[in-house]
């Protein structure tokens, strides 16, 4: 369905939107205005609760994963909420063979830089020349250099893989590590040959290490072309280098200090760390020579000893001496990695994208104190995490704002719908038009993980759209079968097909304002597909309910 049809659709449900973004803590007054979500708090409606085991569940259900599917709670149940987090947090004995069927097709994944930049090659200036002149026609350039061939299919198809994984993979927590280490050290796919790289630096720096240790994490970063290029470490030299070859034969080249700054910035100490701008640039010196053998053709990492500042440094405190080579900038890793602010800094950070917006400190104290003494152990830290009675508390049950990728996914994953890699496309698009498009933030910060970010009216309606058009099956290859969540409602009962979707969709835990707000639009010709000249039954529209109830505060967050 075109993005227009989608948008008249949603505006037709206006006012139901404002009501439940008001609910969601949103001014919906005017597009982009931001406001900060309030957290839902209490118990839930009479009626509508929980065992307290199975609220456990369900909590850890959507912060450990992209959200539930149906049957997820009873699954869970089934081996134990310990047993499950000790499961997700050793992935590989989780078979995910159905995921990697599903990513077969997807061959950019597998390709190593080197053969990427082989097989879609950049464009020859010359045809653009011959267009515009008139020499050649369109036709002709698109047969000499069909999309099939260009380099955004490699972005595409890692993009349209992240959807897949985190809608049909088995091993949930490792996807949500994925996300979470490649925004903390983000690259930007649309800057110059990141677009060959992006795919490599996922699966080579980011997904190996995502549940290992942060120092491995940092090491592998750091030397990957993906970072040597975005934030121009490759470029980095002696104050008095000269360049020998290439077309800046001659010209004097200097330090760099972008990647340092980040470094220890947003990769490890943290704003105040405790550095200063002297340790940033003793910092740069130590990683001069870290470079790319050449980019537009082999895209490798590659140390020059002859770009290198070879005399002493000192980081932090640490004395380096001179003559480390590439030493120098592993020591600089350790020296970093090790540091007390480092601890605080990741602490803080996996607190925040697991339990609040705001870390309790007695928590972020603890989980620093496991990074000291395991040397950054990820499970480690998790699962300090997982067993806290902060993860468990009721003013952070449903308290966290989903990202757009987040809703998408967790929406698709709530009606039970399956995806192949041409519907990861399409999701990956609609994640882009909610206001997240992947691999794409362009600042070293990667997407926020605060609900002040993602909360305002515009974005509210972009969700709604995504929902309306999700549950009617418009997306092309996701299938959707709402069938079986009403499995047993009487559709001519508007009333029992949303308690159906409630207790499918929010576990049955809309709070009183919600179910005020969805009741108050049973009677809607909308809903009941009647005029006021019918008098038969309502035939309930099950799509449009199941989009106003994805569209509820319940849903938007986790």
């Amino acid at each position: 369905m075109k993005g227009g049809a989608r948008c008249g659709a949603a505006r037709s449900v206006l006012p139901v939107l404002i009501a439940l973004g008001a609910l969601a803590g949103c001014g919906a007054t005017a597009a982009g205005a931001a406001g900060p979500a309030e957290p839902i708090t209490g118990a839930p409606p009479a009626g509508g609760a929980q065992p307290t085991d199975d609220r456990r569940i369900l909590h850890a259900l959507s912060r450990l994963t992209y959200g539930a599917r149906p049957g997820d709670v009873e699954r869970v149940r089934a081996i134990g909420l310990s047993a499950w987090i000790d499961r997700q947090l050793g992935p590989r004995t989780i078979d995910d063979s159905a995921t990697d069927r599903a990513l077969a097709e997807l061959t950019t994944l597998r390709m190593p830089i080197l053969e990427l930049l082989r097989e879609y090659p950049r464009p020859d200036p010359k045809l653009r020349e011959k267009i515009a002149s008139g020499a050649m026609t369109r036709q002709e350039m698109q047969e000499r250099y069909p999309m099939e061939k260009r380099p955004i299919r490699i972005a595409a198809e890692l993009q349209a893989a992240k959807v897949v994984r985190a809608v049909t993979s088995e091993r949930q927590l490792e996807e949500v590590m994925v996300d979470f280490w490649f925004n903390h050290f983000n690259v930007f796919a649309g800057k110059g040959d990141l677009r060959w790289y992006v795919s490599a630096y996922e699966r080579e720096a980011i997904r190996p290490h995502a549940l290992g240790t942060f120092p491995d994490l940092v090491r592998a970063t750091a030397r990957h072309p993906a970072m040597l290029f975005y934030l121009d470490n490759w470029l980095s030299a002696r104050p008095d280098f000269i360049v020998p070859a290439g077309p800046n034969r001659g010209r004097k080249a200097g330090l760099n200090e972008n990647y340092a700054r980040e470094l220890m910035e947003l990769h490890t100490l943290g704003v105040d760390g405790g550095y200063t701008q002297k340790d940033v640039t003793e910092v740069a010196r130590a990683f001069t020579g870290w470079t790319i053998d050449r980019p537009q053709t082999s895209g490798r990492f590659v140390f020059r000893s002859a770009m290198h500042d070879a005399a002493e440094k000192v980081v932090v405190g640490h004395r380096i001496p001179a003559g480390g080579g590439q030493a120098d900038g592993e020591r600089v890793i350790e020296i970093l990695t090790r540091h007390p602010s480092t601890a605080r800094f990741v602490a803080t950070k996996l607190v925040r994208r697991f339990v609040s917006d705001t870390p309790p400190p007695a928590l972020v104290a603890r989980v620093a104190s496991t990074y000291t003494s395991t040397a950054g152990d990820i499970p480690a830290m998790l699962r300090v995490i997982f067993e806290s009675r902060e993860f468990y508390g009721e003013d952070v049950y449903r308290a966290k704002i989903k990202k757009p990728f987040e809703f998408v996914v967790s929406a698709v994953r709530a009606l039970g719908a399956s995806t192949d890699a041409q519907g990861g496309m399409a999701l990956a698009r609609a994640s882009a038009e909610i206001g997240e498009p992947l691999y794409l933030a362009q600042p070293p910060t990667g997407y926020a993980d605060r609900g002040e970010t993602w909360v305002n009216a515009g974005a509210l309606l972009a969700r709604m759209n995504f929902a309306l058009g999700l549950a009617s099956g418009r997306y092309p290859h996701v299938s959707v079968e709402l069938s079986a969540l009403v499995a047993g409602a009487d559709p001519g009962s508007p009333s029992a097909v949303l308690d159906r979707l409630l207790a499918a969709l929010v576990a049955d835990q809309a709070g009183p304002a919600t179910r005020a707000v969805l009741t108050a639009q049973l009677g809607d010709p909308q809903i009941t597909r009647l005029t006021t000249d019918d008098r038969g039954p309502a035939n309930t529209d099950v799509a449009k309910l199941a989009a106003l109830v994805i569209g509820s505060p319940e849903f938007q967050r986790r």
